[in-house]
């Protein structure tokens, strides 16, 4: 479900976390990683339900509409297709979705205003206009409504924002990463499938031997970085001559820690692919000038290690890296 990317970065809050905290119980600081994993699924669930009440709202309404003293003829016959919406009722309907949503307890009764402001700015938008007012409708644009709704309403509205940040401490970061997946969830999904599928989980069990690469590349990634802190600290300090070591940016450190992790200890994953990706993620998380310096004292280290022969790269296409 997550992208190794999406790993990269949950790696890293958790040992920025571990650091800042002088904790030295490996154990608990896993514990906490993967309880982050778990409130990350569980605002992806809420945003999916959110889409659920949405058009149940949009429903209320246009029933409210036709019960008026004086009512339009648009009150009496609204434009019905974004409450018949097909990939909604799929949704709605979806048993799984269900399951979770009771387990996480989850329930917009008591937001109802914020849920109105939503809708409110769903249905004035041009998108919007568009997919009810196309001559004829289908399957496909009845999911791609609701990625624009996530791209462009609920990913960006201040309040939603707000009231999942007072909610729960993990969920200033995982916002954008659960809107993300919504979206790659909305658009897996096929006409034919009924109630019984099965939403996306964290990690998928390998069915034969009950194991998950992607599980096993972020533990790995979490506790080498812990456990080769000092040593891959020293081989930092040796390359950055020109550097003081207290100050260097912590995450800039942290991230070329935990580049050397896959580089020395991740045989399936290309050289470039780690350079690039952690560079990424220093112009994410870290200083302007961090993408330089990571950059720098990455390539230094890699021509080292690869002279020492102690990067081992196996499988097709990444013996030569």
């Amino acid at each position: 479900m997550l992208s190794r990317r999406h790993l990269r970065i949950k790696a890293l809050q958790a040992l920025y976390a571990f650091f800042q905290s002088f904790n030295d119980r490996i154990d608990t600081g896993e514990k906490e990683l993967f309880r982050s994993l778990d409130k990350l699924y569980e605002i992806y669930v809420y945003q999916l339900s959110l889409l659920i009440d949405i058009v149940e709202f949009a429903k209320r309404r246009q029933d409210e509409n036709k019960q008026k003293y004086f009512p339009t003829e648009e009150d009496l016959n609204p434009n019905t297709r974004f409450i018949e919406n097909q990939f909604y009722q799929q949704l709605s309907a979806n048993k799984d979705l269900q399951k979770y949503i009771d387990r996480y307890k989850i329930s917009w009764v008591d937001q109802e205003n914020m849920i109105r402001k939503l809708l409110v700015q769903i249905r004035t938008s041009p998108e919007f206009n568009d997919y009810m007012t196309k001559p004829e409708n289908s399957y496909n644009n009845d999911k791609d409504i609701f990625t624009k709704i996530i791209k462009k309403h609920l990913s960006r509205s201040e309040i939603l924002q707000s009231y999942y940040e007072d909610k729960n401490i993990y969920w200033h970061e995982d916002f954008h990463t659960a809107n993300l997946l919504v979206i790659k969830t909305i658009k897996s999904f096929n006409e034919a499938w009924n109630e019984n599928y099965k939403l996306p989980v964290v990690f998928e069990n390998d069915s034969i031997n009950q194991n998950n690469e992607d599980k096993e590349f972020l533990i790995k990634l979490f506790r080498n970085t812990i456990i080769h802190s000092d040593e891959y600290e020293q081989l930092i300090d040796d390359k950055a001559k020109n550097w003081e070591m207290d100050r260097i940016a912590i995450m800039d450190i942290l991230l070329i820690k935990m580049a050397l992790v896959e580089l020395l200890e991740v045989p399936s994953i290309p050289i470039k692919v780690t350079l690039n990706e952690y560079i990424e993620l220093a112009k994410l998380y870290s200083t302007p000038k961090s993408k330089v310096f990571v950059n720098g004292i990455l390539d230094k280290l890699i021509g080292d290690l690869k002279t020492q022969n102690k990067i081992k790269k196996t499988g097709r296409g990444l013996k030569e890296n």
